[in-house]
């Protein structure tokens, strides 16, 4: 009796079927299952995990190893939040892939900025020759592309070639419209002294030139560096010992540190680089010479590959005439800080407070 009784009240609970069902409600939250935001990102991103793995595991069984590695690079963090245990799993990542795209052994230095040490240079302007050894030396070692169509060749340094001249009174009466000239005077088309209106491209037969002087231009590794003010993503950044760098893989090619920098100092991959095998240096560092890619800025960072191994930057090494110094601004006795306290110092474009640590002397 007592079974038959809780049947009847249990089927008289269950809503029957058809007509007799209770009407769905107008509220369409009603209707749905309540999941909190927590649930909801915790089931996402479970969802997303297993999709990458997935992913990354048809890759790696395809026998793709270096698609399945710039897979993994796309989705690692930006260098300078990442821990030492990913930037040494980044390290050998990309040591892989370089390795066995160029042919050779190749090694990504990680070395962080040493305690103590503020990187500086100092040029003298009257010694350089404008023999440009310093732009192949840093395009060889640096591993910069190097091809002959538009957009292929870059070259960090820039030697600007200025003339010297003078005002003369054979033309005072060369003007126009007429006489003295009221628009323009005679020596308007003239060089006058030295200025940094000078010629980019030259190919002189044999260096010095005469009535010439040469001004080399790279990266200021400015102290308040306005590149890295307006980088959208942060990929660009001051690290401690002073250079500034750029982390490739974050770089998403917008190009506005290059308009903000006044020194016109970046360059953009606009194709894919052309470096070939046979060529490129081995020895590079994360922040510094390692193969970029397509869509990418790259800049001068002081070769620190070598510098935090206290070497010279490769520009300063092959200088035939000694016109290049670099050292610690914090230790007195290094060549640059000697320079600074004994020389006609002077720093481009001061006037837009930069504060590049990149100075030129003459004696």
């Amino acid at each position: 009796m007592t079974n038959k009784v809780n049947s009847a009240a249990e089927s008289a609970k269950e809503p029957a079927a058809g007509c007799c069902a209770p009407p769905a409600s107008a509220d369409p939250s009603e209707a749905v299952e309540k999941t909190s935001r927590r649930g909801f990102l915790r089931s996402g991103s479970m969802l997303s995990m297993s999709s990458l793995m997935g992913t990354a595991t048809l890759m790696a069984q395809s026998g793709e190893a270096k698609a399945a590695t710039e897979w993994a690079e796309h989705f690692q963090k930006n260098y300078r939040l990442m821990t030492l245990e990913e930037k040494a799993e980044a390290r050998v990542r990309l040591e892989k892939r370089y390795s066995g795209e160029y042919g050779k052994k190749v090694a990504v230095d990680t070395t962080e900025a040493q305690p103590g040490v503020l990187m500086g240079y100092a040029l003298n302007v009257r010694k350089c020759i404008g023999c440009r050894r310093c732009v192949k030396a840093c395009v060889e070692e640096n591993n910069q592309s190097r091809g002959a169509r538009p957009g292929e060749r870059i070259e960090w340094i820039q030697v600007l070639r200025m003339e010297r001249g003078e005002f003369s009174n054979e033309k005072m009466n060369q003007g126009y419209p007429e006489g003295l000239g009221i628009q323009v005077g005679g020596n308007a088309y003239t060089p006058a002294g030295q200025v940094l209106e000078g010629q980019y491209q030259y190919e002189p037969k044999a260096v010095p030139e005469k009535d010439a002087t040469y001004m080399p231009i790279a990266c200021m590794q400015c102290e308040k560096p306005p590149c890295v003010k307006v980088c959208p993503v942060r990929t660009t950044y001051r690290e401690a010992d002073g250079p500034v760098v750029i982390d490739y893989n974050w770089c998403i090619g917008c190009k506005m540190c290059m308009g903000a920098c006044p020194y016109w100092a970046r360059r953009f991959n606009l194709t894919e680089p052309v470096l070939p095998k046979e060529d490129m240096n081995p020895v590079t560092h994360y922040l510094g010479n390692r193969p970029r890619m397509r869509g990418v800025v790259e800049k001068c960072h002081w070769c620190l590959q070598r510098t935090r191994h206290g070497r010279y930057p490769a520009c300063v090494e092959v200088c035939p005439v000694g016109a290049r110094k670099f050292g610690n601004l914090l230790d007195p006795e290094s060549e640059v800080s000697k320079v600074l306290a004994r020389k006609n110092v002077f720093r481009l474009k001061a006037e837009l407070n930069t504060f590049p640590k990149f100075f030129y002397f003459y004696d």
